[in-house]
């Protein structure tokens, strides 16, 4: 459904705020909020649908916590690095820059705060900050949400959205908020119930005639802007959080779309949640919305508290529109940046190039932030120390902390959403046709260039055992690489939120690449082996295929570590240019006689064992080859084989079977080192 916004007369979920018939809510004891379902003479109609429909209610909605949110004198620094190199150093104190600097607000249950402020003042540093996902140790003040500090268990009951939609494109939108809800809900509710709890969320957000649509991205047409930002809102609303912190919801979408994300946070505040967002230049009609305004100038505060007051307060110190029937949300912008709107003045910024506009500027919000000092700041601190001695936050919420640090799901369920997720996502990219294009491009022509090659073109049928090696060496690699780095945003937004362990989506994404890699090396060895006219035997081409896999998993491993260790995909991708590079050489297939000093790189070359198994199963110790007229020699006497030593084909298993652990061991380490916990 759509929600109303405020002159809207249709039912509105009404805990703390305007009083109305169609829901009670009751405030018990244990800081619960219980919401009595509709009755039958308030059914509210969704306009997005052909049929009014009666809104029902899930489990969740029972026990809905309400979260009190305070933050006094908030501070927030970042490190700027010098033209010396270094960074925050004794001697060199102005690099450390103050982002936030002493910002205090409360926002209570059925609230609306929205943060307002000019392009760089902050909003979305303190919007992070509130929602416990800064970095620790450059952040001060004082959060506390019901008068205790940020935990694992207030983080499960925290919806963040962030400014960009993090959504995977191949998927519809019903499929996006069903894995959601399968990872996010408790166990206690069976599938069906998560099921019915995603179409609840599609439903209230309005989100029906486009739930079987894929959500779609920058390269891939899909719903639109507005469509694809209420999805992010209902993934966060499955698990129905208490604290809703959005940024930036309105970026982008034209007014008519951004008035519905907002009147959906109204409608949602009135639940008896906590609302904060960031917003950049709203409406006049988005402004009557708020409950609340913050409006930041350079980091500093100028105003916090009632939306509705804050154009009587700054009458109060000096400062009134130039005209009649402003648009408050533009008045307040043009004071956080300074600019001073003068009665009788067609346009006060007309000459921004005069000397003392600079000036002017930092005087006026120095002034703007001192009155804030004086006239605001002690009120709004009394009333945070009275919200502190409020009973609310004694009660309810420590009792609890140790049940809801725990996963809300198990480890197993987690692998295995994770898993069919990530095949349904990623078969659309795996199998393109361009990549099998390439693949079976390459395989044709090579199978055409080493037509029947018999054991008389000895050197050009190891040729081709050394062509398997390296381009089922480069290709798995340069596809892995891609793989961390561009699911990183997703990763950080899901793992911040708590969905999902990381050890269970390492093994889902390790396990589910399996069919996806391995399917293309199998069509393009059974299609090239007969080609080329390698031996002709059933049990050699099965070796030969396994070598070949093994390799693939080897390489595919290498590409994984190297992407989670950089995270950048232009150094992941140039370090392994370099790295198969040095491999290539070092196979043994160019050079024979290496230099002592640096023979050992062939060790380290998962190419070099792969093409010396690939020898070793393609000839038999007593196989000849013509290598004279009508005369036979021994293929393990020929200079390039005999080099290899493929005496001992045990061993080069072995150094395989390491790396393929070592490389996705280390990538596991690397991703755990760079993720949060």
């Amino acid at each position: 459904m759509m929600p109303p916004d405020q002159e809207s007369t249709s039912c509105i979920t009404g805990c703390p705020g305007p009083t109305n018939n169609a829901i009670k809510c009751s405030w018990p004891e244990n800081n619960s909020a219980h919401v009595e379902p509709l009755n039958s003479a308030c059914n509210v109609e969704m306009p997005d649908e052909n049929q009014a429909t009666p809104v029902r209610f899930s489990i969740l909605r029972q026990s809905l916590r309400p979260v009190t949110l305070e933050f006094e004198d908030v501070a927030y620094s970042i490190c700027l690095r010098g033209t010396g190199g270094g960074c925050c150093t004794m001697s060199r104190t102005k690099q450390n820059r103050a982002v936030v600097n002493g910002v205090s607000g409360i926002v209570r249950p059925g609230e609306l705060l929205a943060m307002l402020g000019p392009s760089g003042s902050g909003k979305t540093t303190l919007l992070t900050a509130l929602s416990g996902r800064l970095l620790p140790g450059k952040l001060s003040g004082k959060i506390t949400y019901n008068g205790l500090p940020f935990s694992s268990s207030m983080k499960r009951k925290t919806g963040f959205v962030s400014q960009d939609d993090v959504l995977y494109p191949h998927l519809t939108v019903f499929e996006t908020l069903t894995y959601a809800a399968f990872l996010r809900l408790p166990n206690k509710l069976k599938r069906s119930e998560k099921i019915d709890q995603a179409e609840l969320i599609i439903m209230e957000l309005g989100l029906s005639k486009c739930r079987n649509s894929i959500v779609g991205g920058p390269l891939l047409r899909g719903v639109s802007g507005g469509e694809r930002k209420r999805v992010s809102i209902g993934q966060e609303m499955l698990v129905n959080p208490s604290l809703l912190l959005l940024d930036e919801p309105t970026s982008g979408l034209d007014s008519t779309t951004a008035q519905r994300i907002i009147a959906t946070l109204r409608w949602l505040a009135k639940g008896g949640r906590s609302v904060i967002t960031t917003i950049h230049q709203p409406s006049s009609r988005m402004y009557r919305m708020f409950d609340k305004v913050l409006v930041l100038s350079e980091g500093y505060p100028i105003y916090s508290g009632n939306a509705s007051l804050v154009m009587e307060y700054f009458a109060s110190i000096g400062y009134i529109p130039g005209f009649n029937f402003v648009n408050p949300a533009d008045f307040l912008l043009d004071l956080a940046n300074g600019v001073v709107p003068v009665t009788g003045q067609d346009d006060q910024t007309e000459f921004p190039g005069r000397p003392e506009h600079h000036d002017d500027k930092s005087s006026i919000r120095q002034f703007l932030v001192s009155s804030y000092k004086k006239n605001l700041y002690p009120s709004l601190k009394n009333e945070i120390q009275r919200s502190f001695r409020d009973p609310i936050h004694s009660t309810g919420v420590s009792a609890s902390k140790s049940s809801e640090n725990q996963w809300t799901t198990t480890w197993w369920l987690q692998f295995k959403v994770l898993l069919s997720r990530g095949l349904k996502e990623r078969k659309h990219e795996s199998f393109s046709g361009l990549r099998i294009f390439q693949v079976m491009s390459v395989s044709i022509l090579s199978g055409l260039l080493w037509w029947h090659s018999g054991t008389i073109h000895i050197q050009d049928q190891v040729g081709l055992l050394f062509f398997f090696s390296i381009f089922w060496g480069f290709f798995p690699l340069f596809n892995a690489i891609f793989a961390f780095p561009q699911e990183q945003p997703m990763l950080i937004r899901e793992r911040s939120s708590g969905m999902y362990r990381l050890s269970s989506y390492y093994f889902a994404r390790t396990i589910g690449d399996l069919p996806m890699e391995l399917v293309l090396p199998t069509i393009f060895i059974t299609v090239t082996y007969w080609m080329g006219g390698l031996k002709p035997s059933l049990v050699t081409f099965l070796l030969t295929l396994l070598i070949i896999l093994f390799n693939v998993l080897v390489s595919q491993g290498l590409g994984l570590a190297l992407g989670a260790i950089l995270m950048d995909l232009k150094q992941a991708t140039t370090l392994s240019s370099v790295t198969m590079l040095v491999f290539l050489l070092a196979s043994g297939y160019y050079i024979q006689h290496v230099p002592r000093f640096i023979a050992w790189l062939k060790y380290i070359s998962f190419s070099h064992y792969c093409y010396k198994l690939l020898v070793g199963v393609q000839y038999s110790k007593n196989a000849l080859y013509e290598c004279g007229a009508d005369v036979h020699c021994r293929v393990m006497d020929n200079p390039a084989i005999k080099f290899l030593g493929i005496d001992n084909l045990g061993r080069d298993v072995v150094a395989l079977a390491v790396m393929l652990v070592g490389y996705r061991l280390l990538a596991y380490v690397a991703l755990r080192v760079g993720q949060p916990h």
